[in-house]
C-alpha cells in the first residue's frame, strides 16, 4: 500500500512539473495569461466541485450554510488560490516554468519564517541552514553570482516571490476548513468560487485561444493532467503515505520542471541557475526531513507512554 502511495505522489509531482511546461508552451503561443488562470481554475474546480457533489453532498450543503465557513473559504479562494495561480503563471511567462516552480518552492520556508515569529521562539539549527540556503539559492537565481544586476527580469523575480507567498498562503489559510470540511469539499468550491469570479472580472471569454493540436495538447497538460490528475492523485497517495512524507516526495516536482522543460521546450539553463535551485530544494528537504524525524520522535514517544500506563500482564496474573 505505501508503495503504492510512494508512486502516486510521485506521478503527482512530476505531473504538476507539466503542467508547468505546458503553461510555459501556451504562453509562448500568445495566449493570455487571464485565460489560462480562468480554464485551469474553472475546468478542474467543476471537476472537483462535481466529484464532492457525487460523493459528499451532505458536506458540500454543510458547509455552505456556516457563514464563518463562507468567509475563511472566500480568503483562502481569492489570496490563497487565486493568487497563487495567478502569479505562477506570470512567473513563467516572465522566466520559465522551471525557474518560477523552484521560486514557488520557496513556500516551505516562508511557513517556517511564519511559524517561528508567532510562536516567538528562534529557529533551530537545520530550521536556520534551510532559510539561509533558501535566500542564498535565490540570490544565486536572481543574480548568477553577479549582485550589480538582475539575471532574471524584475517581473520575474517579482512574479516568483509574490507566487511563493501565495503558494504559503495556499497551505496556510484553509488548515481548519479541511480538518472540518475535507480537502475535495473547499478545494473544489474555491476552484469555482476564483475561477468563476476571475472569469467575470478579466472577461476572460474575449481572449482568443487557438485550439492547434499543440495548444490543445498543452491545454489538456496544463489543466487534466497538471490539475485533475496531479491533485487526485496526491490525495489518494497522501492517504496511503502520510502528509509528511508526500510533501517531501512532491518535491520531485521543480525537478520534473526543469527536466520537462529542457526535453520537451528545449529551454537552457545556466550552471547558476541549476546551483541555486539545488540549494532551495536542499533548503525544503531539511525542513521535510525534520518534519519526518519530529513526527516518528513523538510517536515513539507516545508508544513509551502508553507501554509505561499499561498494566503489567504478570501482575494481572496473579
Amino acid at each position: 500500500m505505501k508503495h503504492k502511495g510512494t508512486i502516486l505522489v510521485l506521478l503527482a509531482g512530476t505531473a504538476w512539473g507539466l503542467s508547468g511546461v505546458a503553461g510555459q508552451y501556451l504562453l509562448s503561443q500568445n495566449i493570455n495569461v487571464n485565460l489560462l488562470t480562468a480554464l485551469r481554475l474553472l475546468i478542474s474546480g467543476l471537476f472537483l466541485l462535481g466529484l464532492a457533489i457525487a460523493r459528499q453532498k451532505e458536506r458540500l450543503k454543510a458547509i455552505l450554510q456556516q457563514k464563518k465557513a463562507v468567509l475563511q473559504l472566500l480568503l483562502f479562494s481569492f489570496c490563497g488560490l487565486l493568487l497563487n495561480q495567478y502569479a505562477y503563471l506570470n512567473a513563467i511567462k516572465f522566466t520559465n516554468a522551471g525557474t518560477a516552480t523552484v521560486l514557488q518552492y520557496l513556500n516551505p520556508v516562508l511557513i517556517l519564517a511564519f511559524v517561528s515569529l508567532t510562536e516567538k521562539r528562534y529557529p533551530s539549527i537545520a530550521e536556520s541552514s534551510s532559510i539561509f540556503l533558501a535566500l542564498v539559492g535565490t540570490i544565486v537565481i536572481a543574480t548568477h553570482g553577479n549582485l550589480s544586476e538582475l539575471a532574471v527580469t524584475p517581473q520575474g523575480l517579482a512574479w516568483g516571490l509574490i507566487s511563493a507567498v501565495a503558494a504559503a498562503l495556499y497551505v496556510l489559510l484553509p488548515v481548519r476548513l479541511i480538518q472540518d470540511w475535507g480537502s475535495l469539499v473547499v478545494i473544489g468550491l474555491a476552484m469555482v468560487i476564483s475561477g468563476s469570479t476571475f472569469t467575470l472580472l478579466t472577461r476572460a471569454w474575449h481572449y482568443k485561444l487557438a485550439l492547434t493540436p499543440g495548444n490543445s495538447l498543452a491545454l489538456f497538460g496544463l489543466v487534466v493532467i497538471g490539475t485533475i490528475v496531479a491533485y487526485t492523485f496526491f490525495l489518494v497517495g497522501t492517504s496511503m503515505v502520510g502528509p509528511i512524507k508526500a510533501t517531501l516526495l512532491a518535491a520531485i516536482e521543480p525537478i520534473a520542471s526543469v527536466f520537462l522543460a529542457f526535453i520537451l521546450l528545449g529551454q537552457e539553463f545556466f550552471y547558476q541557475d541549476l546551483l541555486g535551485m539545488l540549494l532551495i530544494l536542499i533548503a525544503v528537504l531539511l525542513i521535510s526531513i525534520r518534519d519526518i524525524y519530529l513526527l516518528r520522535r513523538e510517536k515513539r514517544f507516545a508508544t513509551k507512554d502508553e507501554m509505561s500506563h499499561r498494566p503489567n500482564s504478570s501482575k494481572m496474573n496473579t
